[in-house]
């Protein structure tokens, strides 16, 4: 499974604030791997939240926003050696540290957790909805599929976007819609980075779970109604005998 982009903004700010105005120059690193031609280098000059100058490394230049802007690009883009030492900021300053988050961060995965379970569909659908709600995984790429007795199915899926837990893991939701057949196995797979082969959970068309628990309630509440009414029983018959009389001699 072929990992897709990944964008890391890596930030160096220089602020100088006076009466209220505050400049600043943002470093951005922007990478998918840790090859240096996979690696772009911006610098972001900013005042008072307008940005009004660039250095792009992919256009090796830079560009004005503003007037001012314009004016200055000009300037630092006809001044060979100044251009020369912010190209080599791709190096200098991006390479060693998206090396360092590589090593460090961006390859670590957790595995992923993966429940299967059965929804009532809307009215006029399918007879019979399975979902697969895979979560707590890291990183975000992942991959949620169907089989049908070993086969992938590939008509009636639905998988939402994976969507941040806000705790740095991710969590996706897949639906199989289908009409049900006696002897198949419907199975859900999960490829993750974290994963040495592909997650299957087979579905088990046996009572689920939820079901069970409200019987084994509702069968405790049976016993414990049927044990009051013995000994409301007991109680009213031994009243209405009275108390009993031991004859003395």
């Amino acid at each position: 499974m072929a990992p897709s982009p990944l964008c890391w903004l890596l930030i160096f700010i220089i602020v100088n604030s006076a009466d209220g105005f505050r400049e600043c120059e943002v470093d951005h690193c922007v990478f998918n791997s840790t090859e240096l031609s996979d690696i772009q280098f911006i610098r972001s000059s900013i005042y008072n939240k307008l940005e009004w100058l660039r250095f792009d490394s992919s256009l090796g230049r830079f560009v004005g926003y503003t007037e001012f802007g314009v004016k200055e690009a000009e300037r630092w883009n006809n001044d060979p050696s100044y251009l020369a030492a912010m190209k080599a900021q791709r190096e200098t300053y991006c390479l060693n540290n998206v090396g360092l988050y590589y090593q460090k961060v961006l390859t670590k995965s957790v595995a992923p957790t993966a429940k299967l379970y059965s929804r009532t569909p809307p009215a006029g659908h399918h007879p019979s909805m399975l979902v697969c709600r895979v979560f707590d995984f890291f990183p975000k790429t992942i991959k949620v599929g169907w089989l049908r007795d070993g086969q992938e199915v590939t008509s009636d899926v639905t998988t939402t976007d994976e969507m941040e837990d806000g705790d740095w893991y991710y969590q996706v939701l897949s639906t199989l819609e289908y009409t049900p057949r006696a002897g198949e196995r419907i199975s859900c797979r999960v490829e993750h980075a974290s994963l040495k082969e592909p997650l299957i959970i087979d579905w088990d068309p046996s009572m689920p779970e939820s079901v069970k628990n409200k019987l084994v309630i509702g069968a405790s509440g049976l016993m414990m109604g049927l044990v009051l009414l013995l000994a409301g029983f007991l109680y009213n018959n031994r009243k209405l005998k009275g108390p009993i009389l031991v004859p003395i001699s």
